[in-house]
């Protein structure tokens, strides 16, 4: 399937890839995008096009996206993995900025909250304004290569509150009574819980200082939740640190509902700036995808979805792959803002090309593409998959062979087989 773009830049119907070989061949028309492969004509053709469907499968980890024709015909399908590292990086940077504040520039007066964009009113955290404009700029492009005529998008609404205690849904009345409800505080609840009672030694060390001790810990990002906490004795206490005893227990970790929580917002942001899309839920997508037999997932749950109004008079559901291609996607960072490294920032860190490359440019190398995932400059490069799975190649490959097929953008873009076509 070869996507096809008039003189003017509006999008026209995908035509095969024998046509556009002709047209190309016969000078009508020029290749202006590899993956997916898109020609813009260099004639004013008709601007006729049919009914295109977009289906949109949200999510905070990974999108799915698909294009479909009245009679079932799908003509794009696009899988994004969308950034979760924006939250870990930001802390590291600013674990490096005050470790500099206080080694360089101690003169300074203590600053808190000085930035007027951290507390500015109705502000979306980086990674939220992150996966938002994912989502968004995965619709702007299908509108640049495609007709869409219509927009379906799959959203949720999560209550975390009945995800952490399934009780609720059976007595309403739970939700004004939490975990915490007639105790001061968690410590008091699980000193409750626990019988004040060490729960190392059951009392045997004689020891009536009694601590509640985070099963994980909170610099391995442990939860504050009674989950991740117990009750121990101070000698007990004192033991675990140094070493000397083990718990047999396991606690938890901050932000198990981070993606149900991130998807409530989404949701919201996602239909604000899309008025005239239509809206369903993930119930109706699987009985959908269940029709057309098809395996669960994201770049299939979105073809159900754009097949929502094209179910036939009998219930069946048939639908038919123009292209066993799927176009997959990875957001990346437009850049790297790193400058040096060491204990010191004694090392400098070239950001810039390296003999003609940069991270993350896409090549091809002894036949293959691939993308940049280290340089050396030496004129050597570790090469990757757009997974980033490393390529063991022997010898290393050198950049005088290979051959640079794709900057790096915002996004790695790579094609595959369908799975389970």
């Amino acid at each position: 399937m070869v996507y096809v773009i008039n003189k003017d830049g509006s999008p026209l119907m995908p035509c095969k890839p024998v046509i556009a070989r002709l047209l190309l061949k016969q000078g009508k028309a020029k290749c202006i995008k590899r993956t997916p492969f898109t020609i813009k004509l260099l004639y004013q053709a008709t601007s006729y096009t049919q009914h295109l469907t977009l289906g949109i499968d949200t999510g905070s980890g990974t999108i799915g996206t698909a294009v479909v024709d009245n009679d079932n015909q799908v003509v794009y399908v696009s899988q994004v993995e969308v950034r979760n590292d924006i939250n870990d990086k930001m802390t590291q940077r600013a674990k490096y900025r005050v470790n500099r504040r206080s080694r360089k520039t101690r003169y300074r007066k203590a600053r808190w909250l000085n930035r007027a964009n951290s507390i500015r009113k109705d502000r979306f955290s980086p990674t939220m304004t992150s996966k938002i404009n994912s989502h968004l700029k995965e619709v702007k492009f299908v509108n640049s290569i495609l007709p869409i005529s219509k927009i379906i998008v799959e959203t949720a609404t999560f209550d975390p509150h009945a995800l952490k205690n399934p009780a609720v849904l059976q007595n309403k009345w739970l939700y004004q009574k939490g975990v915490n409800y007639g105790f001061a505080n968690t410590k008091a609840y699980v000193l409750d819980r626990d019988r004040h009672k060490c729960q190392y030694c059951k009392g045997k060390t004689k020891d009536s200082r009694l601590h509640v001790h985070h099963i994980t810990f909170r610099r391995n990002k442990g939860s504050d939740k009674p989950e991740n906490l117990v009750t121990l004795c101070k000698t007990c206490h004192d033991k675990l640190h140094a070493g000397e005893i083990i718990l047999k227990t396991y606690g938890k970790t901050k932000n198990n509902l981070k993606h149900a929580t991130q998807m409530n917002s989404i949701r919201i942001q996602l239909l604000k700036c899309l008025p005239d899309a239509q809206e369903t839920f993930g119930y109706i997508t699987k009985e959908h995808r269940q029709l057309m037999d098809l395996p669960k997932e994201h770049c299939f749950d979105a073809v159900a979805i754009a097949c929502l109004n094209n179910i036939s008079n009998d219930g069946l559901l048939s639908v038919d792959f123009k292209s066993d291609k799927i176009i997959l996607k990875k957001c990346i960072p437009d850049g790297d803002y790193q400058q040096t490294k060491g204990v010191r920032s004694e090392q400098r860190i070239p950001t810039g090309k390296i003999q003609g490359f940069r991270k993350f440019d896409k090549v091809m190398y002894l036949g293959k593409e691939y993308f940049i995932k280290g340089r050396m400059s030496t004129g050597y490069a570790i090469l990757m998959d757009i997974n980033g799975n490393k390529v063991d190649s022997k010898p290393i490959p050198k950049f005088d062979k290979m051959k640079r097929i794709r900057s790096r953008k915002s996004w790695m873009v790579s094609d595959a087989f369908i799975p389970h076509l």
